[in-house]
């Protein structure tokens, strides 16, 4: 395809102490050929180092590297194996030794051609490179381009949690192929798909209620569909990130999901058992549950999202997961370990209504534990 369904959204951090900081989000099909025309300004010499992995190696990167080639552009690449494997601390001192023997400066680009993964550990070794190196994002699944990539959290996993050790370091820019997207399996498809309902289901029903209508649509991936969800979403990231950088406040509410989601994930060992995006579906429709159960939802809303979730393929169940029922003190563990407790309290995303999400620390354990004791 050509460069079809083209749309640009921006994100401002110009109310921070380092303004050029900003940076846009461009969104449609054939990007990776246009790459060098939207990353050239932003170099200070012609070269870039790429990080990719085996997978996206093999569908994506021959395109990537023809059109840096044909404008002049040197460039380097490692290949990192695919999964979760990677963004550990292994990974990240593989990767960085490789950096520092290709002598990769501090002025120079850094390139993130893959998923939240190779997202997330580029943009944590870029952090810590020679106390920061510039990077661009190219995220190749949706997932990635509605979520991972934008915002600046990036970082790695290790035994006590997803995430736990990583950096805020917002990417030079991000370029969301459409094209990647119409040969992602059905079942990454559909992870990325669940942060797309997180973005309606924190602030904006309208936008839930066009995802009910164009279900269709984007289930056969139609160009028009997916630019103007992914625009849609990043848009909402964007706004929020803009507001709360360092999720001191608000951001927290991009989290919807996520407290169970890490848990689950954790409890599966980080496998393909259960692929992020599927473990946000599942902690989205717990987060509601106990929204219900704590008496704060309407059952109508509650059951209109576990539907909405369940008709795209995602779990909504513990009786879904390789593994699961999981025992609710073995959940409740997972959950202290997560990134929003303070003083060893939890915090939740809850909601009062599909698009009217709210950050609590007001559930007790004993409430969230007779809460998951109810739950298959």
């Amino acid at each position: 395809m050509s460069e079809t369904g083209l749309k640009k959204v921006n994100v401002s951090l110009s109310g921070s102490t380092s303004p050029n900081r900003s940076y846009d989000i461009h969104i449609g099909a054939g990007l990776l050929t246009s790459c060098p025309t939207l990353i050239s300004p932003l170099l200070k010499r012609p070269f870039v180092a790429i990080v990719t992995d085996e997978n996206v190696a093999a569908a994506h990167l021959d395109s990537l590297t023809a059109s840096l080639d044909g404008a002049g552009i040197a460039h380097i690449t490692k290949i990192m194996p695919p999964g979760e494997a990677s963004k550990s601390f292994s990974g990240l001192e593989t990767l960085t030794h490789w950096l520092l023997d290709e002598k990769v400066e501090r002025q120079d680009m850094m390139i993130a051609l893959g998923g939240g993964v190779i997202g997330d550990l580029t943009g944590f070794a870029a952090a810590t490179l020679r106390r920061g190196v510039r990077f661009v994002q190219i995220p190749t699944t949706l997932l990635a381009q509605v979520d991972s990539s934008v915002g600046g959290k990036t970082g790695i996993n290790v035994p006590q949690g997803k995430n736990l050790i990583g950096a805020f370091h917002q990417p030079s820019l991000v370029l969301a192929d459409l094209n990647a997207l119409q040969t992602l399996p059905d079942r990454e498809f559909n992870a990325g798909y669940a942060e797309i309902v997180k973005y309606a289901a924190i602030c904006d029903r309208a936008f839930f209620d066009w995802l009910e209508d164009n279900r269709d649509a984007l289930k056969n991936r139609e160009c028009a569909a997916l630019s103007y969800a992914i625009a849609k979403s990043c848009e909402t990231k964007a706004d929020i990130v803009a507001q709360d950088e360092k999720e001191e406040g608000a951001r927290a509410l991009l989290n919807l999901g996520h407290t169970f989601a890490h848990a689950y994930e954790n409890l599966t060992g980080y496998s393909d058992k259960l692929l992020h995006g599927e473990a946000v579906g599942l902690g989205m429709a717990q987060a509601v549950g106990l929204s219900v159960h704590l008496g704060l939802c309407p059952e109508e809303d509650a059951q209109a999202l576990i539907n909405h979730l369940a008709a795209a393929g995602l779990p909504v169940s513990q009786t879904d997961v390789t593994g699961g029922p999981f025992a609710a003190e073995d959940l409740v563990t997972a959950m202290a370990q997560d990134k929003k407790v303070s003083q060893g309290v939890m915090t939740f995303i809850l909601m009062k209504a599909i698009g009217d999400a709210f950050i609590t620390n007001e559930v007790s354990a004993a409430q969230l534990t007779a809460f998951l004791h109810n739950q298959g």
